[in-house]
């Protein structure tokens, strides 16, 4: 690891909440597969598999900001600690349903409680990173690395859920994502030393309404919306393309390809200091990484495809990392929790319209017209990134990220 990480991983508490926080947002990637994986088993449905999974997205991308709110104002273990509680049981909940052979609505009400608590760890570990790091150029490699392990455990996850659920046992993954999630989630929380402190009452009451008043902070989380939309198409047209290969299989070792780049990139963004403003390498990196997923229409081979979405992944990284490091420049400080949870909010979402729509189109036109669906998105999401810049430009302090004060 370069010495650039070491520093920031020796300050004070920072190597522990770090790993804890990996720890208890890696079942977030878990949830989706292994819920599918387990209700097609029992259930023989992947439409209602399928649409579980969703509920669970939405219940998050709805809830978690609302749940940030609450962060900023009353802190992080006092709001999160219950709330990872409830999660981790209504997704054994759900578990238990579907094994038991339950009424569905149980399952549907076990994947809205579930996703409705389980809130954005992402954003609750870059908070603490902001209090604990004291340049703007250290906390530029914080929210690197942070962007790195999110990757990570889209490398990750998948293939744990999928080993559990097909070699143990149709709902181990579920079950051990639950018990992940509060495992590392009160391992995360326990840690009060690091905690950011509550926003003053004087402060709350002179600041209220949501942060998404910002056009500029709106204009990202569209971005990250489309961006998002390009992950969740891409998810469903690489299955599709695989099964039309003749090697199933290889969907998750091609997904493990595009997030391995990622992780890569990451890793190397954070470490170098960069000059010039992030708006714009923002911008670049939207744009990059339209023109790499769209080129998976072009490909008709596993080993080409392979190697463009490795390439491809480099683009993901540095876009997000860019992306949470704008907001330091948009939103208050006492109400940076709630800025990041929206990025994520807006990534959510995009997976699941992307997925949903490129799995119909996927039906009438085979894998070409899910990927139609991921260049899309792209598209859109240029244009949103370039609507958005102008903001952007003008909320830009210089480079990397302003740092609030402590």
């Amino acid at each position: 690891m370069p010495n650039s990480y070491r520093q920031i991983l020796a300050l004070p508490g920072a190597l522990a909440f770090s790993a804890a926080g990996f720890l208890a947002r890696f079942p977030v990637s878990m949830v989706g597969i292994g819920i599918v994986l387990m209700l097609a088993n029992l259930t023989g449905s992947y439409a209602t598999a399928g649409t579980v999974s969703a509920t669970f997205v939405i219940a998050q991308a709805i809830c978690a900001p609302q749940l940030a709110r609450l962060v900023d104002r009353r802190g992080q273990a006092r709001v999160m600690t219950p709330a990872v509680t409830v999660s981790a049981l209504g997704l054994a909940g759900l578990a238990v349903a579907a094994v038991l052979g339950a009424p569905l609505w149980t399952v549907y009400a076990c994947a809205v409680l579930s996703g409705a608590t389980i809130g954005s760890i992402g954003a609750l570990v870059r908070a603490r990173w902001t209090r604990a790091v004291r340049t703007p150029r250290d906390l530029h490699r914080a929210y690197s690395l942070e962007s790195a392990l999110d990757e990570a455990t889209f490398v990750l996850g998948p293939v744990v859920a999928t080993t559990l659920a097909t070699s143990v046992a149709p709902w181990s993954g579920v079950v051990v994502a639950a018990v992940v999630i509060a495992v590392g989630g009160y391992a995360f929380l326990g840690q009060r030393g690091t905690e950011p402190p509550v926003q003053p009452a004087s402060v709350t009451a002179a600041r209220t309404g949501s942060v998404m008043r910002s056009g500029a902070l709106a204009g990202i989380v569209v971005v990250f919306m489309f961006v998002g939309g390009i992950f969740g198409a891409t998810d469903v047209a690489i299955v599709a393309f695989t099964a039309e290969h003749g090697r199933p299989g290889a969907a998750g070792v091609l997904l493990g390809i595009f997030s391995l780049g990622s992780v890569i990139a990451g890793l190397l963004y954070g470490a170098h200091t960069w000059t010039g403003p992030a708006w714009r390498r923002f911008l670049a990196g939207v744009v990059a990484l339209a023109v790499g997923t769209a080129l998976f229409l072009l490909v008709d081979s596993l080993a080409v495809m392979g190697a463009v979405m490795f390439v491809t992944g480099f683009a993901i990284s540095p876009t997000i990392i860019n992306g949470n490091s704008m907001v330091q420049h948009i939103v208050d400080r006492h109400r940076l929790t709630e800025g990041l949870t929206w990025l994520s909010t807006g990534v959510n979402v995009g997976v699941s319209v992307g997925s949903s729509v490129a799995g119909s189109l996927i039906d009438a036109d085979g894998s070409g017209g899910g990927f139609a669906m991921v260049a899309l998105m792209g598209v859109l999401a240029v244009v949103a990134a370039l609507v958005v810049a102008p903001m952007l430009r003008r909320r830009d302090h210089g480079d990397p990220a302003h740092l609030p004060p402590h």
